[in-house]
């Protein structure tokens, strides 16, 4: 059952581009025709008349992070405390409830130090909330900020908090935010050999969906258990179009640090599965690559322990490869680094690793790389996949 809380209005107007906050993150939009001053989006979070409604005199579980802000920086959590709203439980995903721990790190549970309210991990052992955990609540609430890849984990946790959900007849409200990358649908589609946490749905690596948007999809699929589905209603972000370009107001995890980082993320994190770094260690994480055993250039780097990487690949070794911080916006998936990388490695045997294949959703792209097909054939290759993908998500979207 999917329920909508209004639509979003869609404003096109000239470019306007706002800076709010200072830092590595700023809200920006990005408009098309000549309003001089055009609404700025609201997320789902920031139409709180269209929820608290909902939450009056219930008891309330939260899966959220560092992420989970109105535009004013109030975090979600605190604001709903200060509306009096009975929240039972923090349920925190990859990266932990305040954004701190590493990608791939053990996340335990605790309490929040601020509010005392007790936290759950949902990482790890424990990726689906157990029904013991869920004793007591009412609703869900879902408000995290994704980055619109598929092997971005935040949608996995999704997955399973429906499953929950769904499975102890727990209604779910989704607070939709934009997607940083939200015009872009590209990339192989996921085969389900390949399912995994950082991949768990048949789409392509870049999806283009909201995450309200991409809950509907889950739902409207019968992609949980059994095919079971979620009591949801998403409470819609209000102007915005998926074309608006949308900067971040904080970090959506430790080693994505800007724009960006964000904007070059699905096409650096592919280097993952290989034996390439992305920065990590740097303070330019997702913004540059490079190796020991890659040809040497102009550009080197020499990873070191820092907040987000406690042990980061090549620590202490200078590693070549190239500087991509101010390349331009990226409007597809870029593969010319990944085999740029793989033409100058000094082993190519060694080049590829077993997580790769899980990464990329198939085998078939490190198989067309090793052989030696060129990038458009590559493309080719995906297009009556995405042609597809893009008429099946039609019916979920939002903007």
């Amino acid at each position: 059952m999917i329920k909508f809380i209004s639509k979003s209005v869609f404003i096109l107007s000239s470019l306007f581009i706002t800076s709010l906050y200072s830092n590595s993150f700023s809200t920006a939009v990005n408009y098309g025709t000549s309003e001089i001053n055009p609404p700025a989006i609201k997320t789902g979070a920031d139409n709180y008349e269209k929820y608290l409604p909902l939450l009056k005199d219930k008891k309330i579980g939260i899966v959220t992070n560092q992420t989970g802000i109105l535009s004013n920086k109030t975090h979600l959590v605190d604001f709903l405390l200060e509306k009096k709203i009975a929240i039972q439980t923090i349920f925190a995903p990859e990266h932990g409830f305040r954004g701190t721990a590493d990608a791939g790190e053990h996340v335990v549970d605790g309490k929040d130090p601020k509010t005392g309210l007790s936290i759950i991990s949902l990482y790890g052992d424990n990726k689906k909330p157990k029904p013991q955990q869920l004793n007591g609540i009412d609703i869900m609430i879902f408000d995290l900020q994704d980055v619109g890849a598929r092997f971005y984990t935040y949608i996995s946790s999704l997955h399973y908090v429906m499953e929950a959900c769904a499975e102890n007849n727990v209604p779910l409200l989704i607070l939709d935010r934009p997607n940083p990358n939200g015009s872009i649908v590209d990339g192989p589609l996921l085969e389900k050999e390949f399912t995994s946490f950082v991949g768990m749905h048949p789409i392509p690596l870049l999806h283009g969906m909201t995450i309200g948007e991409y809950g509907q999809m889950i739902n409207g699929q019968k992609w949980l258990k059994d095919g079971v589905q979620c009591k949801l209603t998403v409470i819609p972000c209000s102007n915005y179009k998926r074309t608006m370009e949308y900067s971040l107001l904080v970090k959506p995890s430790p080693n994505l640090p800007n724009d960006q980082s964000i904007n070059l993320y699905a096409s650096l994190c592919l280097f993952e599965g290989t034996n390439v770094s992305m920065g990590r260690g740097t303070e330019k994480q997702f913004q540059i690559y490079g190796s020991p055993y890659l040809t040497k250039t102009n550009f080197s780097f020499t990873p070191k322990p820092n907040f987000g990487a406690k042990d980061p690949l090549y620590n202490g070794k200078e590693c070549f490869g190239e500087d991509l911080t101010s390349y331009p916006r990226l409007k597809q998936l870029e593969l010319k680094w990944l085999l740029k990388a793989y033409q100058n490695t000094a082993d190519k045997s060694k080049f590829f690793n077993a997580f790769f294949t899980k990464l990329a959703g198939t085998k078939k792209l490190q198989q067309q790389i090793e052989t030696g097909v060129s990038e458009k054939e590559i493309r080719a290759s995906w297009k009556k996949d995405l042609e597809a993908f893009q008429i099946m998500r039609k019916p979920y979207l939002l903007y």
